[in-house]
């Protein structure tokens, strides 16, 4: 719909490489609905999205919790696992 605000993605490292850009637009709905809606935009993302934990607004939203609702207007980050120490 037109004018309705939509949830900005940001994506980190092994996803951005997958997605092919640092940010998508989602439209706002259940996680589960929300990581559905970026493997149809970037394919790719299917093999990484399972690996990766999400912060909606800063806060950590649970892939456990595909349930949860990310509002629109909401700025979801998805980070892959990071190596390092």
């Amino acid at each position: 719909m037109p004018g309705t605000p939509d949830v900005e993605v940001h994506l980190f490292a092994a996803a951005r490489v997958a997605a092919g850009s640092s940010l998508l637009r989602a439209s706002p709905g259940t996680l589960g609905e929300v990581i559905e809606q970026l493997v149809v935009m970037a394919p790719g993302l299917a093999q990484v999205l399972p690996r990766c934990s999400y912060l909606q607004d800063g806060v950590a939203a649970r892939p456990s919790n595909l349930g949860a609702q990310i509002a629109a207007g909401s700025r979801l980050d998805v980070l892959p696992p990071f190596a390092g120490g």
